[in-house]
């Protein structure tokens, strides 16, 4: 994929690139991508809380699942 850019918007990525320690203008933009991707994931998410219905109260119960989910690694989840 071959992408065109301004003068001062390559002289941003390889400025960035520097401070950032990325390798190549391949690692930077694919930094981009990835954090892009996580942030409409995000917004989806957020989405699908706020259409699921109304509200309930966060029960002594619901937070002990919740801890237990996040302090159980999933299979095939990298931790650390």
């Amino acid at each position: 994929m071959n992408i065109s850019l301004p003068d001062s918007m390559q002289e941003f990525i390889l400025a960035q690139m520097a401070k950032g320690g990325y390798g190549s203008v391949s690692d930077y933009i694919g930094e981009l991508v990835r954090a892009d991707h996580a942030q409409a994931s995000l917004e989806a998410e957020v989405v699908r809380g706020l259409e699921s219905g109304e509200p309930t109260p966060m029960t002594s119960g619901d937070w002990s699942e919740l801890r237990s989910r996040i302090q159980r690694p999933e299979p095939g989840r990298r931790t650390g």
